[in-house]
């Protein structure tokens, strides 16, 4: 295939995964965005996203994994359920570790990387007219980010069940949380009110913890999405503080109220979003085509924390098909949308289930604060969302998923 140069919209972890693997396999490739990498370093929070072990592998492979796991990672999920009659704890454990960088270390070194590897990249404000325009330019464009941008690829209705947020957020990167032994993610569910995230972070000013409050809607810890920082630090502080004592106990025991408090003003980050799943491609004025990628293809809520692997999921395989069909042609964007539909609507389906679960994924949490082989092989299986959509669809399928992980069964792999 003849390829005159591919044009990436946005410089998030799709953009520049497949940019840099382009770039890696000399195809010419240019990355459009809106901001400079300085302005990334030096802006507010913009997530608090993990990377699991296949998207360190790509790290890797891309010779970008600045930050290695085995110091700068985690290595188990540590569970806590309140509000039953009886709390729930209970550890379920990684096979490889995987990490949580702030994006805006992140982000700018492989901009950089990028860029002291030959490669183009133009700063500006992007829209559909914008768009357009490269498809004119380019033989093929990546969306992987810009509102406006997104709105050019339709929402797939049986893939996007809601038609507003199922949370509400309010993220933080703090200090005076002592991390667990060992080091893990902790997952805190309050029944009725929703949940924590709490994670180990490398954040602006070294190790750190991060803290995701998803806060359901009319419950206690909605207060949270509401409070505002700016016009009384200490007491957004002591309102979390609150929250923890009263909701995330686990979290709790492990504070130092003294030195607790928010890292920074921009340390801060509140919200919602509503998940969506887009349409895979749409044809330009030019007759060429735009693929979508990351959240312009599929918005997640981040209780589950998987956006950031499934994009760098879809961009990788972007670039291999990019690398070895034969055109970029309507058969090749159908080709990139039945390799990754298993994982990035795995990560979907999955997402949305945990947002509202059956019974039957209440019943297989219940099951795992009983069974650590079986919480070891759902931790894992945060590695293969497609495995792990498979495990929750339907009760007939977590009941042989539990079955198979019993005990007396811990050899037998998903």
């Amino acid at each position: 295939m003849t390829i005159t140069s591919i044009a990436i919209v946005g410089a998030g972890v799709a953009g520049l995964h497949l940019g840099l693997y382009l770039q890696q396999h000399e195809v010419p490739v240019r990355i459009y965005t809106d901001r400079t990498p300085e302005e990334v370093a030096r802006g507010r929070l913009l997530n608090t996203v993990a990377h699991h072990h296949h998207t360190l592998e790509r790290e890797r492979a891309l010779g970008v994994h600045h930050w290695d796991a085995e110091e700068y990672g985690y290595v188990c999920h540590q569970h806590c359920v309140t509000g039953a009659p009886v709390t729930l704890r209970f550890r379920g454990d990684f096979e490889h570790p995987s990490s949580i960088i702030d994006y805006r270390l992140y982000l700018p070194q492989l901009m950089k990387d990028y860029l002291d590897r030959g490669g183009d990249m133009t700063f500006g404000v992007i829209d559909r007219e914008a768009i357009e325009r490269m498809g004119r330019e380019h033989d093929l464009v990546v969306v992987a980010s810009g509102r406006d941008a997104r709105s050019m690829f339709a929402p797939v209705p049986d893939k996007s069940p809601h038609d507003r947020p199922q949370r509400r957020l309010c993220a933080g990167i703090y200090h005076g949380v002592r991390y667990s032994e060992p080091k893990g993610v902790g997952v805190h569910i309050s029944l009725g009110h929703g949940e924590l995230l709490e994670l180990p972070i490398t954040s602006r000013e070294g190790f750190a913890t991060a803290l995701l409050f998803e806060a359901i809607p009319g419950g206690e810890v909605e207060v949270l999405a509401d409070a505002r920082y700016d016009e009384d630090h200490d007491r957004f502080d002591r309102l979390v503080l609150h929250t923890l004592e009263q909701h995330f106990p686990m979290c709790f025991e492990r504070v130092d109220v003294a030195s607790f408090s928010v890292q920074g003003p921009g340390d801060l980050l509140q919200g919602a979003l509503t998940p969506v799943v887009r349409e895979d491609y749409v044809q330009l004025q030019s007759g060429r085509f735009a693929v979508a990628a990351g959240d312009a293809h599929c918005v997640v809520d981040p209780v589950n924390g998987q956006g950031a692997n499934s994009a760098s999921y879809s961009a990788w395989v972007i670039g291999q098909a990019i690398a070895e069909d034969l055109a970029l042609d309507e058969l090749f964007c159908r080709r990139v949308a039945r390799e990754r539909q298993a994982f990035v609507t795995g990560v979907s389906d999955w997402t949305n289930m945990i947002l509202n679960p059956e019974p039957h994924v209440v019943g297989l949490i219940m099951a795992m604060a009983e069974n650590k082989p079986l919480c070891d092989a759902y931790t894992q299986n945060f590695n293969h969302p497609d495995r792990q959509w498979a495990a929750v669809a339907t009760p007939e399928r977590t009941a042989a998923f539990i079955a198979r992980h019993t005990t007396n069964r811990a050899s037998i792999v998903a």
